[in-house]
């Protein structure tokens, strides 16, 4: 009898040890791996993954099964040990020595130990654990089935319905804390919190303001076009009637000049068509619009139809990728070090590359420059010698 309870009572603790590292390797293993694995033919990485799909259920049959073995070792338990001391002087204590026994034991051997083995090789557990899995989930069933109608009970009747899907800050607090840990270098994770911030970004936060802007007359003579591309090493060029609130085209250089040298054409004849846009356009929309009308500047408008800036393609792909130099671009530094308590920084900069850089919280902000946000906090145009 002790012989056959003893073995049954392993039989348990080994079992409950594969409930609780299942438990573990599902809930932490990573997905894209087991994604990866799949696409290389691994059978049990396809078993695991579908088996992870239909997370509720497999929870279900975890809990159950841990449940069964952990209450049927306790129970053996309690009568081996009845039976171990019912002729000493501490038979009394039989029950009280066998929950303090198999207790222990679980916690180390059914629970603990499985767990952290589990934690360290999570998709490998995973896939070694979901053939078992899958026969003991159809074992299960009715249960399931039982326990699947008792939670969708209990969800609707306390309203508890969750939205999964991350929020933008969670993501990008996922990308620092996979950078800190050195899954990827800081670059790579400048670009994916960039893609992340991507699509909240519109025209106006990256457009390059009218007080910038080269443009010329549509009455301009072909020699000062010629000098404004030679200066500025532009390839385009906005064209204007009467003041730079009425652009009415764009001339590419590649029209202007010609194998011969300055085209003959009428610079109207050349000129491409311009594209407007708001203000509060969204850049990712912008982009595709870009692609699809085959532009690489569009012209953004304010509130009155007047002219607010422009936005580049080269603009929206320096929001992803950094910035993009040729060999015309001067490169500026936004932030140079002068002294230890000193920095000389562009006012173009955006407010939160500074404020990143200097660990400054500007969120009640609206500007989006850094020189913006000084007029903001000064209330007035800056002035040599101001501050705040």
């Amino acid at each position: 009898m002790n012989i056959g309870s003893i073995i049954i009572m392993l039989f348990c603790l080994i079992m409950s040890g594969y409930f609780s590292a299942t438990e573990t390797a599902f809930s932490t293993m990573n997905k894209t791996r087991i994604k990866t694995l799949i696409e290389k033919g691994n059978k049990r990485a396809e078993l695991a993954y579908n088996l992870s799909e239909r997370y509720d259920r497999l929870i279900s049959t975890v809990l159950i099964g841990n449940n069964i073995v952990n209450i049927l070792l306790s129970s053996l338990a309690t009568v081996l040990f009845i039976d171990l001391l019912k002729n000493t002087d501490a038979a009394n204590l039989s029950t009280t020595v066998s929950t303090i026994v198999s207790t222990v034991v679980v916690l180390i051997f059914g629970e603990i130990t499985p767990k952290n083995i589990a934690k360290a090789r999570p998709e490998q557990f995973a896939m070694f654990s979901a053939p078992l899995l899958r026969v003991i989930t159809w074992i299960f069933m009715p249960f399931n089935v039982v326990f699947s109608g008792w939670r969708t009970l209990i969800v609707k009747l306390f309203k508890l319905e969750t939205d999964n899907k991350m929020s933008q800050e969670e993501l990008l607090t996922f990308v620092d804390e996979v950078q800190q840990e050195g899954t990827i270098d800081h670059s790579e994770g400048n670009l994916l919190r960039n893609a992340i911030e991507f699509t909240d970004l519109e025209a106006s936060d990256i457009l390059t303001h009218r007080v910038d802007l080269v443009a010329f007359p549509k009455d301009a003579s072909k020699d000062e076009i010629a000098k404004l591309f030679s200066e500025t090493q532009f390839s385009r060029l906005l064209v204007y009637e009467e003041n730079i609130d009425n652009v009415i085209g764009v001339l590419h250089q590649k029209d202007f000049y010609t194998e011969h040298g300055i085209t003959g054409r009428k610079i109207a004849d050349i000129l491409s068509a311009p594209v407007f846009i708001h203000k509060g356009e969204k850049i990712s929309d912008l982009l595709r619009r870009l692609q699809r009308e085959k532009s690489h500047i569009a012209v953004v408008l304010d509130e009155y139809g007047g002219t607010l800036g422009i936005v580049t393609m080269e603009d929206i792909l320096e929001e992803l990728v950094g910035e993009i130099y040729d060999e015309h671009d001067e490169v500026v530094e936004q932030f140079q070090k002068l002294d230890d308590n000193k920095y000389r920084v562009d006012c173009g900069t955006s407010l939160d590359d500074f404020s990143r850089f200097f660990r400054i919280d500007t969120d009640e902000s609206e500007s989006v420059s850094l020189g913006g946000w000084l007029t903001e906090q000064l209330d007035k145009i800056p002035e040599q010698g101001d501050s705040f």
